[in-house]
């Protein structure tokens, strides 16, 4: 995992369990043959592609609103 990808994604979600949860359960679909979201002149990992897709906003997250 890229440390530059990393530090970019965490000002997107700056909440670290969030983040963690967000690119793992993308990373699972990247491994069961899903398309990744942006596009690299380079080969990168699952978890690299992840981030990306985080930092480029193609993936998001919502947090459960408290009642």
């Amino acid at each position: 995992m890229r440390d530059e990808y990393l530090k970019e994604a965490i000002k997107i979600i700056p909440d670290t369990n969030a983040l963690i949860n967000v690119v793992s359960r993308r990373v699972k679909q990247l491994k069961r043959g899903h398309r990744p979201l942006v596009e690299s002149l380079e080969k990168l990992n699952p978890e690299d592609i992840a981030l990306r897709e985080v930092i480029e906003g193609k993936i998001s997250y919502e947090t459960a609103g408290e009642s």
